[in-house]
């Protein structure tokens, strides 16, 4: 005979006695019951839902005391813009945001890619959307851009690279995006010749790099980081994280924000580059 007890239940002020069955309680929590199967089935549409809408965002890693973001993210996910359909520039994370939602992408990350002059023009080489807006840049200069070599990060039909300036057009590579910028970091798995790994220039900077998997890793030191890497040590960062070839895109004023941040005000860029996903 099954045991039936009283548990007292507070509603209020006063405190009510209701009946309890220990053995009906049991065969509820069973593993077959209805009850639990549609709790369970519930859960699981919920947690494939959070999953449906998660994001792309950067992680926090802290390297020999320096803090940084850092994003993976596989090619066809990337775009590389800097103008509108009507060919005006974007130049702020939320005008690149909502650029974007209008061709139907969901921005998960925003950053700033690669150098660039005043009002905004690219320094070098900008393919977006298979269009050459402007040309490589092959010149000799001051500052990081023309620290050479330098180099391009692109996305083709072979995937994603980062390549030497010399070294491009690839042979039968038909480019969709490609930006421009300086100094290459990595190639080959060989850090730039004219980093000093003793060098006390440590800022704040963001670069790229790709796998031998053809990932795409996303780095950028975060602004509240108590200390700043010098070249060489953002350089082996990136071979750390498995890149064989890595881009140095910008200092100061580089930003990555996620998720909602997107819609936030940003600087003032020249290119922009995103990590997205079909709204479908």
């Amino acid at each position: 005979m099954p045991i039936w007890g009283l548990t007292k239940i507070p509603l209020g002020r006063k405190t009510y006695q209701a009946c309890t069955d220990p053995t009906y309680e049991s065969i509820r929590q069973s593993p077959t019951h209805p009850t639990t199967m549609i709790r369970r089935t519930a859960a699981l549409v919920l947690i494939l839902s959070l999953a449906a809408y998660a994001i792309a965002a950067p992680e926090q890693r802290i390297v020999a005391g320096v803090t940084y973001q850092v994003l993976h993210a596989p090619a066809a996910s990337i775009r590389i813009i800097w103008k509108n359909h009507e060919g005006v520039q974007l130049r702020t994370f939320p005008a690149a945001a909502k650029f974007l939602a209008a061709d139907g992408l969901t921005v998960e990350t925003l950053m700033n890619g690669g150098i660039f002059e005043p009002g905004g023009v690219p320094s070098g080489l900008l393919v977006q959307d298979g269009k050459e807006l402007h040309p490589v840049n092959r010149n000799d200069g001051e500052g990081n851009f023309f620290l050479k070599p330098n180099g391009i990060f692109l996305i083709g039909s072979k995937g994603a690279a980062v390549i030497r300036t010399d070294e491009y057009p690839l042979k039968e590579v038909k480019v969709q995006y490609a930006v421009q910028s300086g100094p290459l970091l990595l190639r080959q798995g060989k850090t730039h010749p004219q980093f000093n790994a003793t060098s006390t220039s440590r800022l704040h900077r963001n670069g790229v790099g790709v796998t031998k998997h053809g990932e795409v890793v996303f780095v950028m030191t975060d602004s509240n980081s108590p200390k700043f890497p010098n070249l060489h040590e953002f350089a082996q960062l990136f071979r750390s994280l498995g890149c064989d070839d890595a881009l140095f895109l910008d200092g100061d004023l580089s930003q990555m924000k996620s998720g909602a941040e997107v819609n936030n005000p940003s600087n003032d860029f020249g290119s922009i580059i995103a990590v997205t996903k079909s709204k479908d």
